[in-house]
């Protein structure tokens, strides 16, 4: 018998109140980063807050005087603070 591929790691699920920041890779070439011209550098530097999910998406708020954003839960990984 073969031996079985090894199961990808595990990721922190994402919930309201996760503090995340923006995967550079997975935003690059998405229909969000043709909306804007560049990605800002604090989107992937992070923290960032989830304050609400709907679907496959999460609304971010940044420790920043900018406006709120909404980003796919794909693009987004989990801050280990």
């Amino acid at each position: 018998m073969a031996d079985a591929a090894p199961a990808p790691a595990a990721q922190t699920p994402l919930k309201k109140g996760s503090l995340v920041r923006v995967n550079k890779a997975a935003y690059s070439g998405s229909l969000e980063s043709h909306a804007s011209d560049a990605l800002p550098g604090y989107l992937a530097e992070g923290p960032g807050e989830i304050l609400a999910i709907k679907g496959d998406y999460a609304q971010l708020r940044w420790r920043r005087p900018v406006p709120d954003v909404w980003l796919r839960l794909d693009q987004l990984e989990a801050l280990l603070v």
